[in-house]
């Protein structure tokens, strides 16, 4: 059995606040939303919360002066919740620069469609990686295996258990949407890449190669995008294990 330490605990705490602050956000742009549409007003443009999406909103006028305010304060609301969460998304980086666990979440951003928040997250809701001694424990463990269900002799596979740890498993699976492409290197893996060592970069590139062969292969033969996505999330854990087992924390830990 695993025990975070005090700073394994202190960081997870952190990174949990930034993540309720992020949940904040979406939920002050939903209501902001539904408020619109129920006055049929919808954003001509194509990417929302930007300068221009905000001077649109600005722009909009109603009859009854109430309409006003409360459209103010939902601006007012999301402007203040996306503060929170960018002061909190920087504090998580400056804490984790002199963590122990530094040295995993940088390796663990080689893989595609995990970031930093996404890899710091994985890191605190798993901790270390090598207490798993296989890659199919830990697949396990994230609740991302099928479940089965017996008739005498039958076995008969469901959908994936959703057992473990919640966080850590949506990290995977938002992840994983994200091999629907084909497998490059883009600007910013790359720039994640640098100073990485070259067995984990080519762990990395082996999941890109799989992975996006993979889902494109699953959808081929009729499987819905969020049976593949599973497959890809399951697998993504393979390929984060075999990454954990290049690198360890520093002393400290």
């Amino acid at each position: 059995m695993w025990v975070p330490d005090e700073a394994h605990e202190a960081v997870r705490d952190l990174v949990r606040a930034r993540e309720r602050a992020h949940d904040a956000l979406k939920k002050a742009r939903q209501q902001l939303q539904s408020f619109l549409l129920r006055h049929g007003r919808i954003y001509p443009g194509r990417t929302p919360w930007t300068r221009t999406h905000f001077r649109w909103l600005a722009a909009q006028s109603f009859t009854h002066p109430a309409h006003h305010i409360v459209l103010a304060e939902y601006i007012q609301a999301i402007e203040d919740a996306a503060v929170r969460e960018d002061r909190l998304t920087k504090q998580v980086a400056e804490v984790t620069v002199s963590w122990a666990m530094a040295p995993v979440v940088e390796a663990y951003q080689a893989m595609r469609g995990i970031a930093f928040i996404a890899a710091v997250t994985f890191v605190v809701e798993i901790g270390d990686i090598r207490r798993f001694e296989t890659a199919p424990q830990l697949m396990a463990y994230l609740g991302l295996v099928p479940s089965e269900s017996s008739t005498g002799e039958r076995v008969k596979r469901g959908g994936i258990t959703k057992a473990g740890n919640r966080r850590a498993r949506r990290v995977l699976i938002e992840g994983a949407w994200t091999y629907r492409y084909p497998a490059r290197v883009s600007q910013a893996i790359q720039a994640r890449l640098d100073g990485l060592p070259r067995s984990v970069r080519e762990i990395a590139w082996k999941a890109q190669i799989r992975l996006c062969a993979r889902y494109r292969r699953l959808i081929t033969t009729g499987k819905l995008k969020t049976v593949a996505v599973a497959a890809i999330a399951r697998e993504m854990a393979a390929f984060l294990w075999a990454i954990g087992q290049e690198v360890s924390p520093t002393a400290q830990a």
